[in-house]
């Protein structure tokens, strides 16, 4: 008897496959869908690749329909299209419709700034204002441009949330998946960065201040000073 459980157990790595994945085999259709956003948004899957049902369904332990479900969410969010003999396929972003999407993170962006100054204190700002103020120009001084974009996504989170309105939440947090690559290849164009942290300052400092209407002004400026950069050097970054 103690032969066999010994083989059984030699067997069982091989009959599961590696660690790693034996523990996704209970993955959730939010947890696919979250992995895949994840993937698609930092440009782990490229635009344009294709998405392979069969090897995604053996990589997350699910029947194919689960990921067909997925894909169906993907889909809706614009991450994919499905295209009649080819399948599922990560979805190339053309100039126009980059720009038709920063117009609409003007608007969204510029509300979210004015909603959150007037929705919580003033001084709540001040940790995002000192970090603004410090860390973010020392980041672009050595170079460190992920640690400026995890400042950068720290106060758009913020703001986010303190604005309360789940409606541009929702919409924001799919747009901010369609140009999330965009958003990292205008951060190096010539004297961007430099530019965009003067103008995130303003904004935190009418935040500050308490002052919503001056924040959305200036966040809505900001948006579209990055719009107009992206135009410059449009051959340069898709």
């Amino acid at each position: 008897m103690s032969v066999k459980i010994l083989k059984l157990r030699d067997k069982s790595p091989k009959r599961g496959g590696d660690t790693s994945r034996r523990g996704k085999l209970t993955a959730t259709p939010e947890e696919i869908l979250e992995t895949l956003r994840r993937r698609i948004a930092g440009q782990e899957i490229p635009p344009g690749a294709k998405l392979r049902e069969q090897d995604l369904s053996a990589e997350f332990g699910v029947p194919r329909t689960r990921i067909r479900d997925v894909f169906s969410a993907l889909e809706s969010r614009g991450l994919i299209e499905r295209i009649p003999n080819r399948g599922a396929v990560v979805t190339r972003l053309d100039m126009e419709l980059v720009f038709k999407l920063y117009d609409v993170r003007e608007v969204l962006e510029g509300l979210c700034a004015r909603l959150a100054t007037e929705n919580v204190p003033p001084e709540s700002w001040q940790d995002l204002v000192d970090h603004y103020s410090g860390p973010m120009a020392d980041y672009l001084k050595t170079g460190d441009f992920d640690s400026y974009v995890e400042g950068y996504d720290r106060l758009r989170q913020r703001t986010i949330t303190a604005a309360g309105n789940p409606i541009a939440a929702q919409m924001l947090d799919s747009i901010y998946e369609r140009t999330n690559f965009v958003i990292r290849r205008i951060i190096i164009l010539p004297g961007r960065a430099e530019t965009g942290l003067e103008q995130h300052r303003a904004v935190l400092a009418a935040m500050r201040r308490g002052d919503g209407i001056e924040a959305e002004r200036l966040k809505r400026l900001n948006m579209r000073s990055a719009k107009e950069s992206l135009n410059r050097f449009r051959n340069y970054v898709l």
